[in-house]
């Protein structure tokens, strides 16, 4: 099946994951994805060597691309580049703040070359602000932005366990960059985008955020539970399974009450009878709960959750992962063998998506050259 983006293309200038993780999405839909590496190459590819030698970020960021390597300080090089961004579609690029402009391809002169193009620049804290020179990499705009200090425990604030401020980023580079090719489609003209680290992450901190500004509501760090719902956390069963369940609504609750805890006049006690009531008293609502599920095995458990229709799973580890009977896969081709990984989760008509070829090195730099003498 044809990708919804074939006859796209994309000339990437990036690194590490924001950006990377944009083109990737653009190249998995069919857009032909040039991406631009200075001679010694994306950082991102030493991250680590867990993937047969290479780096496990740099394959999940870099399937179905192809690698040019590039000196911008030379005027054959730069000249090259101009004249791929004459003939692309988009423009991708997350150097650092003004690298692009001072290299001698910053948007705005970019799309005078090429009217029709769609620029995106994805920085640390955009093009506006006391901030914008700023750099910026996934950690630090957790803590900058207060995702930190609403994640972890009571004991000390943490950080999400993957780059949720890149993934996030390159999400919104991606959503807009589909946006932009349609707008294009009717009127014929380019956009310029811009998306940073830090506004990707404000845009999601709207829910604590709003609760501060219009309650005095402080979002509490409670690790495996949620600050305005009980039950909602993690209860182990005798057998030491630590089973997370989720009650949402009062009838959720009724059906809890009645066919797990065995307790059926709970519902009708004006303590425990609506959500506000139960998170008012929530370690009591707890302590009800946690000394029923250590009564039960795994086992015994979940066939009362599963009898009483109520959300339940099991605290899973990435190991657990590999093996859960949810996980659909595809692969991705590296010069050193096929790597198997989760597939991607939206499917078209039923289709898992296949992904393209991780890149070596300035792989296609001839072809490129060659092609765009």
């Amino acid at each position: 099946m044809p990708g919804a983006l074939d006859g796209i293309l994309v000339i990437s200038v990036e690194q590490a994951v924001a950006a990377p993780y944009c083109a990737a999405r653009l190249a998995d839909a069919g857009a032909r994805v040039i991406k631009v590496e200075r001679p010694e190459g994306d950082f991102a590819r030493g991250y680590d060597r867990h993937i047969r030698g290479d780096s496990a970020y740099f394959v999940f960021l870099n399937r179905g691309k192809q690698s040019v390597t590039l000196d911008f300080k030379k005027p054959e090089d730069l000249a090259l580049l101009h004249r791929m961004i004459g003939k692309a579609d988009v423009l991708i690029q997350n150097l650092a703040p003004g690298a692009a402009k001072r290299a001698g391809f910053g948007a705005e002169d970019m799309r005078k070359l090429n009217p029709r193009l769609i620029t995106v620049d994805v920085s640390g804290y955009g093009d506006f602000g006391p901030y914008k020179e700023r750099r910026a990499y996934d950690l630090l705009v957790q803590a900058e932005s207060g995702l930190a200090s609403i994640t972890g425990s009571h004991h000390a604030p943490g950080r999400v366990g993957i780059s949720a401020t890149d993934i996030g980023t390159g999400m919104f580079a991606h959503a807009a960059v589909l946006e932009a090719l349609i707008a294009r489609g009717r009127d014929g003209k380019g956009r310029h985008i811009e998306v940073s680290l830090f506004s990707a992450m404000a845009e999601w901190m709207a829910i604590p955020l709003m609760s501060w500004e219009y309650n005095n509501y402080d979002w509490p760090r409670l690790g495996l539970t949620h600050p305005f719902i009980a039950p909602y956390g993690v209860y182990p069963t005798g057998d030491d399974v630590p089973v997370l369940i989720s009650i949402q609504n009062d009838n959720e609750w009724r059906r809890l009450c009645t066919g797990v805890l065995d307790r059926p006049d709970m519902p009708d006690d004006p303590r425990f009878a609506t959500g506000v009531a139960r998170n008012a008293i929530r370690d009591e609502t707890n302590a009800i709960v946690a000394e029923v599920f250590k009564r039960h095995t795994w086992d015994s458990i979940t066939a009362k959750l599963e009898k009483a229709q109520i959300a339940y799973a099991r605290v899973s580890s990435v190991k657990d992962l590999g093996g859960h009977p949810q996980v659909r896969r595809t692969t991705i081709g590296t010069d050193k063998g096929d790597v198997s990984l989760p597939a991607l989760a939206a499917t078209i008509d039923g289709t898992v998506r296949s992904l393209g070829k991780v890149p070596a090195l300035g792989e296609h730099s001839d072809t490129i050259r060659a092609e765009f003498k």
